[in-house]
């Protein structure tokens, strides 16, 4: 089966729908699939679930999700640096499930490795833990929390072979992985494509067992989204 796809609009073509749960990898700006969340934005799919860490920055990536008010609802850990996704919850015009970062990465993998749920001590005690299950442990109070599933997944790859197998880089390796394993349908879109049997099995990150499609996409611009710069010396 030819799992690469022409462009990013070919790739998500009859995948999309209404009202379907989207997971997108990435960590702020680092390892975002942009080039495939402006394909959904043109696909024009409302009503949208988007389990992401963040949602970027204004006009960047799902940015431009909230901008044409496809995503209903966002389950994230962090939020500070999009006006727009501000906006839109405090009008009550956006749904919000804050999931404390640890805890959100953790009901990703449970996901993807099958486990329905899992008892963590984070957030017992505060509003987290609200209309959840409190168990004890060993004289230690968990809360349990349900993994996290999605009707598709986006992730970004520095490289892949034509099989899916996935190498990921560097501050890219966060959500992307375990994002990748928990969708029923996973796009990736990937910086360097090379033939299958070329990637040193030992550094292959995500198998391509888990991976439905693919996008060479080699010149993805790669944004800052802080910079911070020194003084020279005088």
């Amino acid at each position: 089966m030819n799992k690469v796809f022409p462009d990013v609009d070919a790739a998500v073509a009859g995948l999309l729908k209404d009202g379907m749960t989207i997971m997108s990898g990435g960590f702020g700006l680092c390892g975002i699939p942009e080039s495939l969340a402006e394909a959904i934005l043109r696909a024009g799919v409302q009503n949208l679930t988007v389990i992401s860490n963040n949602a970027g920055v204004d006009g960047i990536g799902l940015g431009k999700l909230l901008e044409s008010r496809q995503i209903k609802k966002m389950i994230s850990s962090y939020v500070g640096e999009n006006k727009i996704f501000a906006q839109q919850y405090l009008a009550g015009e956006l749904e919000l499930e804050f999931t404390p970062q640890g805890t959100l990465s953790e009901r990703i993998r449970a996901g993807g490795a099958g486990i329905p749920a899992f008892f963590t001590k984070t957030g017992v005690g505060t509003i987290i833990a609200e209309g959840k299950e409190i168990r004890e442990f060993d004289g230690h109070k968990y809360v349990m929390e349900r993994a996290l599933t999605a009707d598709l997944s986006i992730v970004h790859a520095w490289k892949a072979d034509t099989e899916g197998n996935l190498v990921f880089r560097k501050t890219a390796r966060n959500f992307n992985p375990m994002m990748a394993t928990a969708g029923r349908k996973t796009i990736a879109q990937v910086e360097n494509l090379v033939p299958a049997g070329t990637i040193d099995p030992d550094h292959i990150h995500t198998p391509g067992i888990y991976i439905d499609r693919i996008v060479h996409v080699p010149s993805e611009l790669k944004r800052v989204e802080f910079r911070t710069t020194r003084k020279r010396a005088s």
